[in-house]
Formats: structure tokens, sequence, C-alpha cells
């Protein structure tokens, strides 16, 4: 444990921070000293949520510290003693913990802390990161819903959110609920006040103490130093109501907070329809029928104008039940009169239309109460009498009841009517053509208009209108952060409060731990871009095929693949599934998909984990959608991922509405203040926010490391590139050939594979120690439609083998064996020379030769790899490189180069010597000349150059190395000597060429 002094706060922390852990602190510290809002951004991994809890919580403790002194130090005054010392004492822990001077003329109470994420799967870690604490101790509670918390065997089995609120407060009011019932008497076990209990813990422990976890929770509630919700609880004024939140002069913690401005707005919005209103007039005249038939049953004891007994059960009267139905009659012809002149697309009307609409029946301000309560009792009546699952049960009623508590949440006052005008807008379309939208909204599309029913949209296009709504309750301070908020300022300005304090953290982690890059074209040379135009183009989804199959090859262990949208996604996967490239793909990784919908989802995700651990596989692809589950809140670490692949930039649908909408009140906000955003620009910060997002799922802490690569043209763009988190920016680098991303990626895995700590993998059940997969290097530059998989076999079994990049962990168990047989035996690489001190490095090339096919280059032996070790090697030893390598420096750093590894070998004896008389002397001096990066560019290039034939790329190579007006340049023409005999006359035209 490490103390921590923040102007006056002693924050106890885990261990010894890092100093972006205590600047984000201090940035904590500031904003509840001085009751200050903030924005503070920090990279996934850097301890985001550890440093929140640890720094609040120990303002908390201060702060309670004061105000207990305080109330001792007014008792005494009371007492007529003199209050002066203890009013000295006490003036320091006010000044470290911010009270106003004049905190007791206002009746300052003790503050709470309300820590805030997205899901409840965000809430459970962020506790068991408060378990890791000397924080630990204090008061703790976590707000669900019935959902997660009801154990109640009837009511738990209820689909519906709104049944089951009603039968639980059925059953709650009549107390027929055991569960209930045990709330009181259990609260003061020692299990529930001296543990942390996430939303599982407490329902466990609520099934063994045979008491309701929901109610319980409420009850921990009162007396609790921190809350844990999901933050829509906070940010919709209807469900902060109904749960009871009380925020006045607490502390709100909204963490994982860069989805916060879409809460807001969809919190704040609402959506009916003709068919819902038929629903509640239908639900209404329900009741009156059973009333009608209850009192012919029973006419001898009970005269339907009778109120008392009906009133005394069911709470409602038929007059009630009349003034609802034609309420509702009234309210119907009102939207059935409505005009809609673009028939195909929909009208859009100003915010206060809504209300004109529902004056029409007669519902203002002044009745939206009494209709409100009259609609929840007949719910609660049509949920507890009808036993049958086909029976109406009131959602339609719920549903308008809900729909009335947000239209008229913030009173009828003049200024709430300016804002509604200003942030909202109604939309209304025709309820078929609702219904025959495209999914993806990215085009409309031509209805029939025989249905005439309609749909009236109630949207927000103001995030601030929500969160203006609740630091009007009088919070002390709210702290908005997440790993992925860039660029702050657009999104400050969407917030509409004042932040005065801000923050964007680096990441802890250095630039040789992530690899970033813009690749612009596919392996067959296919422009890469998923635009809306060209996504549907089969040469782009092939080349984009081959792209993943060519770094499924390269790229250890996990692999994730982000698509735009799932229509994209799904394209994708029938193309490759009717090209046989998917199969190809799920040969070299097991791929798996992200479904749209919740069922299966948790099971997939445990098995992408599973097999990534299995030592027999070669590691797995996950793919998956920008926005979707996995993008969010997921936790892909080590090897679980190695590598991210944006295939493109998921912008909101073009033709969607609500998109259409918000651009346009963007551009008439942009009007009036020019800090706002155009509507352009929030539709490409969209794009960025969920590739950032995405982004995130890999380096998770600081000694993790993986390879981000964007695969799409579009991201050469400067402007987004400025949007991307600022820790990424001075990374990413530009890939105008695919080779150049390949060489870039083999060199950073080996380097990172050597340099930072390996996770432990499941132990092979037929060794003792880690056995890991080859992966074959055999990349694919087809332009052609691949319908059969790749084979690389081949008939010579036991003289030809598939070579395999050279990673320690990926060396291919038939090489790994042979070597074992043989202990002069060699099978490492040139990217060897990032290993640790004193180890050889073989450029060794001269064992294998090209495998030519229509789609595919593969390397393979041409001999077998025991006659490696006849040849003879010449050792050379320099220091005076060490210091240029980008891995651990080294004192004495030997390389052995293989002489045989020159073109154009000859039986002679005489020759042979002569060349390698020539060829020591030649390395030696190339040795002494180049630094070691270029040494190593050096040794490539010969292996290159020995399997392809391709002078062109060596002549580019050596000018690079041993540029022609440089005095190395007779090493370039040095070089001759080891042409082959076909290139050596296009050689001498290059060097008169270059020399003119």
């Amino acid at each position: 444990m490490s103390d921590i002094n923040i102007n006056g706060i002693v924050i106890n922390f885990p261990f010894k921070p890092y100093p972006v852990q205590e600047e984000y602190m201090a940035k904590v510290i500031e904003c509840l000293q001085n009751s200050k809002h903030g924005v503070l951004e920090s990279p996934t991994g850097t301890g985001k949520t550890l440093c929140l809890l640890c720094s609040s919580l120990s303002w908390l403790i201060t702060k309670k510290a004061q105000l207990q002194a305080e109330a001792m130090v007014g008792a005494i005054e009371r007492s007529d003693l003199s209050g002066q010392f203890f009013n000295k004492i006490t003036k320091g822990l006010e000044k470290a913990a911010g009270v106003p001077d004049n905190a007791a003329s206002f009746g300052w109470a003790m503050p709470k802390i309300i820590y805030a994420s997205r899901t409840h799967s965000q809430l459970s870690q962020a506790m068991k990161e408060l378990k890791r604490t000397t924080y630990k101790h204090v008061q703790v509670s976590v707000l669900g819903s019935r959902d997660q918390l009801c154990i109640h065997p009837e009511v738990s089995k209820e689909s519906n959110s709104y049944n089951k609120v009603q039968m639980c407060q059925a059953k709650v009011k009549s107390k027929t609920c055991f569960y209930y019932c045990n709330v009181e008497k259990r609260k003061g076990e020692s299990l529930f006040k001296q543990e942390i209990l996430d939303i599982e813990d407490l329902v466990s422990a609520g099934q063994k103490m045979n008491c309701c976890p929901y109610y319980l929770a409420k009850e921990l509630n009162q007396n609790a130093d921190i809350t844990f919700m999901p933050y829509n609880y906070l940010l919709d004024s209807k469900t902060r109501r109904m749960q009871g939140i009380e925020v006045q002069n607490n502390v709100i913690l909204l963490d994982e907070a860069h989805n916060v401005e879409k809460v807001c707005e969809e919190a704040a919005s609402l959506q009916i329809s003709s068919t819902d209103i038929a629903m509640c007039i239908d639900e209404i005249t329900a009741v009156m029928t059973d009333i009608s038939t209850e009192n012919k049953d029973n006419e001898s004891e009970i005269d339907f104008l009778s109120q008392d007994s009906v009133n005394a059960q069911k709470d409602f009267t038929p007059e009630d039940l009349c003034i609802l139905k034609t309420m509702f009659l009234e309210l119907e012809k009102a939207i059935d009169d409505i005009k809609i002149t673009k028939r195909d697309e929909g009208d859009t009307f100003p915010g206060g239309y809504i209300f004109e609409l529902l004056s029409k029946a007669e519902l203002t301000h002044r009745k939206t109460d009494i209709v409100i309560e009259k609609l929840e009792k007949i719910v609660s009546y049509l949920v507890t009498t009808n036993t049958s699952p086909f029976a109406r049960k009131g959602n339609a009623l719920q549903k308008f009841a809900n729909v009335l508590r947000i239209l008229f949440s913030s009173g009828n006052s003049l200024l709430h009517r300016e804002k509604v005008e200003q942030c909202y807008k109604v939309y209304i379309q025709l309820e078929e053509q609702k219904k025959n939208q495209k999914s993806d909204g990215w085009q409309t599309k031509k209805i029939s208009l025989k249905n005439e029913g309609k749909v009236i949209n109630y949207w927000c296009f103001s995030p601030g209108f929500s969160i203006q709504q609740l630091v009007d309750q009088g919070i002390r301070s709210v702290i908005l952060t997440s790993g992925t908020l860039s660029p702050l300022k657009p999104f400050i300005s969407e917030l509409g409060i004042p932040i005065d304090v801000q923050l964007e953290n680096p990441h802890i982690i250095t630039g040789q731990q992530v690899c970033i890059g813009v690749l612009s074209q596919g392996p067959d040379g296919h422009e890469l871009n998923s635009s809306f135009n060209t996504r549907n183009n089969p040469k782009y989804i092939a080349s984009l095929g081959r792209t993943i199959y060519n770094f499924s090859c390269l790229i250890p262990h996990g692999l994730l693949v982000f698509f735009p949208s799932y229509p994209i996604m799904q394209k994708c996967k029938d193309d490759w599934q009717f090209s046989g490239l998917w199969t190809q793909i799920s040969e070299s990784k097991t791929i798996y998909v992200e479904p749209r919908s919740k069922d299966g989802f948790i099971n997939i995700m445990h098995e992408y984990y599973q097999k990534i651990q299995d030592p027999t596989c070669k590691g797995a692809i996950f793919m998956a959608v920008c926005r979707g589950k996995v993008s969010e809140g997921l936790d892909f670490a080590n090897a679980n991922g190695r590598a991210v692949l944006i295939t493109g930039l998921p912008f909101p649908p073009m033709k969607d509405p609500r998109v259409i909408l918000k651009q346009k009140y963007l551009e008439e906000m942009r009007r009036k203040d020019t800090q706002v955003l155009t509507g352009q620009q929030w539709y490409q910060l969209e794009a960025s926010r969920a590739v950032n997002q995405a982004i995130g799922r890999i380096i998770r802490h600081k000694t993790d490391y993986g390879a981000i690569i964007l695969c799409d043209c579009r991201f050469e763009n400067p402007q987004f590139k400025q949007q991307l988190s600022a820790w990424l920016r001075p990374h990413i680098k530009k890939f105008s050939n695919f080779g150049m991303i390949i060489r870039e990626l083999r060199n950073f895995f080996r380097y990172t594979q050597q340099a930072f700590p390996q996770p432990k993998m499941a132990i092979s059940q037929d060794s003792n120690t880690l056995s890991l997969p080859a992966v074959p290097c055999s990349f694919d530059t087809s332009s052609r439609s691949i319908k059969q998989p790749i084979s690389n076999t081949n008939t010579k079994t036991e003289s030809t083998t598939k070579e395999t990049f050279s990673i320690d962990q990926y060396i291919d168990k038939t090489v790994k064996k042979r070597s074992n047989n043989s202990d002069k035996t060699e099978t490492e690489s040139i990217f060897s020379k990032f290993t640790s001190t004193s180890k050889k490095s073989v450029i060794n090339f001269s064992n294998c030769k090209l495998k030519e096919s229509n789609s595919t280059c593969t390397l393979v032996e041409d001999s077998p790899i025991e006659h490696v070790v006849k040849k003879r090697k010449i050792k050379i030893i320099s220091t005076k490189y060490d210091a240029d390598l980008p891995g651990p420096s080294t004192s004495n750093h030997e390389e052995v180069i293989n002489l045989d590894e020159f073109p154009e070998k000859t039986d002679e004896s005489n020759k042979e010597l002569d060349k390698r008389e020539m060829g020591k002397a030649y390395i030696k001096k190339v040795k002494q000349s180049l630094t070691a990066e270029k040494y190593e560019i050096f040794g490539r290039i010969i292996k290159e150059y020995n399997k392809t034939s391709n002078l062109n790329d060596l002549l580019k190579t050596l000018e690079y190395l041993f540029p022609l007006e440089d005095k190395l340049q007779h090493l370039f023409i040095g070089f001759k000597t080891f042409l082959k005999k076909k290139h050596i006359e296009e050689f001498d035209e290059y060097i008169k060429k270059m020399n003119k």
C-alpha cells in the first residue's frame, strides 16, 4: 500500500501510482473540493476505475470526519461552552474537504457517492476493484431492477418487465410475498454489512436468507457511503423517481461516459403509435366488460352504479373507465386527422406540437397526475386478476402512462416549453412504413398506403436537456470519465453544463507495445474502402477477406475484426462462404461471430476464450460490430486480443430520420453559437468514437501489447486522425503496400514476445510444457475468386515441410522435433537479433525455394533441415550498434551469416573458395557500415532475392542501404559479384543510369 497526499487529502492506493494516475486523482479531488463538474479521459489500462474509487472515497472519509467534528462543535456551543478551540481544530478539515463557509446555515447534510456505469457487468468489475483497496470497509450498496433481483418463484418467471413490476407491487401491498416480509428481519445480518455484495452476490445472499434482494438493496442504500447503479437510473428522470434515488448534495461519478449523450437523448425521448392507442381502448373496454359481467353475476348483491364495493376492490370506478375511454377515443381521432405530406418519408413538427395534440384529448399538465394514477391502478387490476398468459395485462396502458411521465416530467413553466421547442422535434410517419423500413437505415423504401396508422416520435436531440435536469436537483459535483471521450471539446459542448475541470491522460504503455497503421489496399492491390458506394463490391469484399486471411496466418492468438454494421458483416460472411475463403480463414483460426441477440452470447464468448487457451489450436478470430456487445466493456487482454482490425468507418445510417434531424438540429444551434458542432462534424465524430471504443478492447494493462490495423483508405484523412484518442495519434503509420505491414507486424510480434511477459497458456495433455501450434506464413495475393482452400501439402513427407514465420511461440512442431534430434540444426531467422545477449541468429535461406501456385507464395524446403549444418559459416563479432536495437542492449552481439545465401553457387571448388573469401570480406564491411536495423534489412533482402529473383526490389533496397551518392556506394556496386547471371547486365545499366 502507498499513501499519497493530494491537496490535503491522504489517498491510500494499493501500489505506488504512476504519474498519470496521480494526475487523474488530483483532478478528481479538485472537482470534489471545489464542487465543480469534470470530464476526465484516461485510456483503458491506466487504472482509471481504481483511481476514481480511491480518490473519491478518501475525500468522502475526510469530509465525514470534518462534519462530525462540526456537529460536536455545534453541540458544545449550544451548551454555552467556547467553540473557538474546536473551530481551529476543524478549520483544516473544512478546507481539505472543500466545505463552504456557510455550510451550517444551509443545513449541510452528509454526502454520498453515486458510482454509475453503463451495465451491471461493468459495475461488478468496479466493485471487485473496490475489494482490492483499504476502503472496502465503507458501506456499499448496489441498485438493480426486478429483472436481476427478484427471486419470487412466480413473479420472476414473468417475461414482461411492466407486468413483473405490477405483480410485485400487488404482492407487496397485500403482504403475500414471503421474501419481502423477511427483509425487515434480515437486513441487520452481518453478511449484508460486512461484505461488498454485487448483483449476483445479493441474489445468492437473498436466497440463502430467504429475503428479497430487490427491497434489501433499497434498505442497504439508506446508509450507504457509495451506491453503484446503471447510469440510466440517474439520467432517466422517470426511473430516478421510481427508484427513489436522491441526488441532492451527492457526488455522481459517471464511468464509461462515452455513451452518456446517447442515453440522455433516448431517456428523454418517446414513441407512441395508433396501434398503441387502439390497444389502450381495447384494454379499457375489456375491464369495463369484466366489471359488467361481475355485476350481472352478482346482481342481487351489487348494483353496477353503486361504487362502494367496486372502489374498495379495484381502486377505480366505472366512471373513471368511461372518462379514460373517451379520452383515448378523442386522441385516436386527433392522430387520424394528422395530414402527412411526405408519405414515403414522414413529416417533422416542432417539439411543442406533441402538447397541442394531447390537448385535443384534454390531456394537460394539470390532469396528468390523476390520469397516470388511474392508469396504473387499472394495469395493476389487469395483471393481478388475469392468470391466463394470453389475457390482456395492461402493457399498452402502462406504456402510455410512461409517455405522460416523460412529457410532463419538468412541469409546465414557460422556460420548460422554450427548452422543449429548442431541443425536441416531433417526427410522424405512417405505421406501415415503420414496419417496412430497412433495418440498416441506409436507404428508404416505397410503401403501400393501405394502412393509415401513424407513429409519433418525440425525439430529444440535446443530451444537456437530461443532464441539466439532473444537475438542477442540487448535486454537489458530477464527474464524467472514460477511456474514449476524445475529442473533449465537442463532447463538453453537447453536455450543456459548465465543465471546469478537464483531463486528457496519456497511456502508461510505451510506443514499443503498440503497432498502429492505416492499410489502404489488400494483398491483391485492390483499394479497401467500405463506403456505402463500394461496400457491396465483390472485389472489395474478396480483397478484405484475403486481408483477414493473411493476418490470421501472421498474428498470434486472438484476432478481433470489427465491421461497421451487422448487415455489412453478414454480407461479407455470405460472400466468403460462397467463394470458399471463409473455409480458408477458419482453417487458420477458428471464427466466432457476434450474434445480434443476447441469446448465446455468453456461451460464444466463453468458447472463444477457451479456444485461445487451447494449445492444440492456432488461436481464434472474433468478428464483431462497432457499437455492438463485443465493443463495449469486454476485456481482451493478453493473448485474448493481440490485434484488432477495423474494417471501415461506422457512420450512423445516413437515411435514418433521427440522424437527419440530429444534423439539422445542430446546424440550427450552430447559427446561434459557433462553438457548437456542425451536423457533418457530429456525423464524423460518431464514427470515430465507435472506432476508439473498439480499439480499446486490447492493451488492457501496463505490460500488454497489440496491433491496431485500420483497414480502410478513409482512415488516412487527417481530420479523422485528430479524432482518435490522444495516446494513439503519435504512433499511427501509413502502409503504402501490403508487404510493408506484413514486415512491420513480423518485427513487432517478434520483439514483443521476447521483451514482455507472456501469459500462461493451457498445458498440452501429452506434454508437461506449453505446446503451441504452427501458423503458416503463406500470404494470399491472388486477385481471383478462391473456391478451394489453399493446400501446402507435398508428396515428400520427410524431406519437405512448410516454413513458419519465426516467432518462438509459433515454430512448427515438426521443425522443433527435427531440431531436437540434431544439436547443430538452426531454425532461427534474422529477427532473432531481438533475443537475449550473445544469442546467435542465422540468415539461412539456401535451404528454401519458391513454391509457385496461382494464389499463394509458399516457402518449402529444398532439402532436409539436417543438411543445413554442413554449410560453412563465417562468424563476425560486433558491438558498436547494440544500442540501436529495439530490444534490451547487448554487450557482445554475435551474427552468423551463411555465405551460401548468396545466389549463383558453383560446383567448382576454386570458384567456391574465391566466393567465400570475397563474401567474408564483403559481409564484414557491410556489418561495420550499417546500423542494426539496416543490417537486418540487408539480410532479409538476400533471402527474398534468392527466393523470388525480384531484381527491382533488390535494387531499391540496396539503394536505400548504400546510396550511390554516399560513401557506401562501393558496397552497392560490390553486390554485383553475388548477382544471378541473368541480372548482371541489367544491374550494370542501372548503375550507369543512376550515375548520370
